[in-house]
């Protein structure tokens, strides 16, 4: 996702799309598990899309602090 159209979005919503890919991530670590994992570098792409909502969402609440 790119940085501007994380910009765009409310704290609520990166917190919503944060929830989604930590569920994604959960979902490829079970599959991991069980042997059955179709993109193995999605794990990557997953984590780093977590901590750009992070930092989006850190600097959203300083910017209103």
């Amino acid at each position: 996702m790119d940085q501007e159209l994380l910009t765009d979005l409310t704290v609520d919503e990166l917190k919503e799309r944060e929830a989604t890919m930590r569920k994604e991530l959960f979902n490829l670590r079970f599959q991991s598990a069980i042997g059955h994992i179709e993109n193995p570098n999605r794990f990557r792409e997953v984590r780093r899309e977590i901590a750009r909502l992070l930092t989006a969402i850190q600097a959203k609440k300083g910017v209103h602090s």
